[in-house]
């Protein structure tokens, strides 16, 4: 194995502590370097060995430093992309990749022209849940796909103080947040569809964003509906796909977000594994047999994406989650809020070709 990629943090809130950390500090892969707080030095208790940095040229500056990762706010993931890139260093960069397709197309561009490899974290889809889809879809065991229905549900009737993502601003609300995931697996396992509707929405009485939406893409053979909310007490279904063959239906959560929040490790067996109770359930024909049977899930972990981008930067095997892939996403999610803002239907263009 080559000398592990030497990582810098940019932040240090909950996408950093739960999303990124506990994975590059337990892979072999990676070396933890650094890690930017502003004003705080939290980082040290947990990690003491590190460089404590300030600012994101006080990081980039470091000679040793192969790797940043952004999980600051939206606002900062454009300028700071730029300045890590020109500087010589690889990027992984946080959902969504940028508050406009103006900034993401500049990002683009200059991963292009630069030597070093930009990345989005579209972590969502080393998740228990979409990789069994993955699966399911890829053996054609529900025959032609003619509707498929992805929800990212929560139950948070109080907006959270003191959260950037709670402010009107840029790049806040729940669909540059959890819209970012729903959007992307859809595009990956579908392509660009023809068009576009949308219903978004602020349904708490005192939000300031948007905390409600309902896409409907049109592929037209096929239709997806993507919808989050954050007043669903009781939720339904994850995940629906019906086909010409059958129907697969799944509940429940992918587990790793909530280990991670409560301190576990990824490096213990069975990381990723879905619980039986939450196993999907697939109705369909196999072989001209009827089949109703409780499905196993295929084991995520948000560690396949840092294996990944290892293999990449290291050996130099194709890109995974590229920045191409961040673009389009942002796309979709303008073309949303113009549908919204239009009541209509929107025709979906101007998206960038991600082979």
């Amino acid at each position: 194995m080559q000398n592990p990629i030497r990582v810098g943090v940019v932040g240090y809130g909950m996408a950093a502590k739960v999303m990124h950390l506990p994975f590059i500090s337990t892979m072999k892969e990676y070396k933890l370097v650094s890690i930017l707080e502003r004003h705080r030095s939290d980082s040290l208790e947990k990690y003491p060995n590190i460089k404590l940095v300030r600012s994101i040229d006080e990081m980039v500056a470091d000679p040793e430093l192969d790797l940043v990762v952004i999980t600051t706010p939206n606002d900062t993931h454009f300028p700071y992309s730029e300045i890590a890139l020109r500087a010589g260093k690889h990027v992984v960069l946080e959902k969504p990749f940028t508050n406009t397709t103006e900034e993401g197309w500049a990002l683009v561009e200059l991963a292009k022209k630069s030597k070093p490899i930009l990345s989005v974290f579209h972590n969502r889809r080393y998740v228990a849940d979409f990789l069994t889809m993955k699966k399911i879809l890829k053996e054609n065991l529900l025959g032609d796909v003619v509707e498929y229905e992805g929800h990212f549900d929560r139950y948070r009737p109080e907006l959270r103080p003191n959260s950037w993502r709670e402010d009107n601003k840029p790049g806040s609300g729940i669909l540059y947040d959890l819209g970012s995931h729903l959007i992307d697996q859809a595009l990956y396992l579908f392509g660009i569809p023809k068009t576009i509707e949308a219903d978004i929405r602020l349904q708490r009485p005192q939000s300031r964003i948007d905390d409600y939406f309902d896409l409907a893409l049109d592929y037209g053979h096929m239709k997806v509906i993507l919808k989050s909310g954050m007043l669903v007490r009781e939720p339904g279904p994850r995940y629906m796909i019906h086909g010409t063959l059958g129907s697969f239906i799944k509940y429940g959560e992918d587990i790793q977000e909530a280990l991670l929040k409560e301190g576990a490790l990824p490096n213990t067996p069975n990381w990723g594994e879905d619980p039986e109770e939450q196993w999907g359930l697939l109705h369909t024909v196999i072989n001209g047999k009827v089949v109703k049977e409780k499905y196993q899930s295929v084991r995520g972990s948000f560690g396949f994406y840092y294996a990944n981008l290892y293999k990449t930067i290291a050996l130099g095997e194709p890109l995974q989650e590229k920045p191409e892939h961040g673009f389009n996403t942002i796309r979709m999610i303008e073309l949303a809020r113009e549908s919204n803002q239009k009541k209509c239907t929107i025709a979906c263009s101007d998206f960038m070709a991600t082979e």
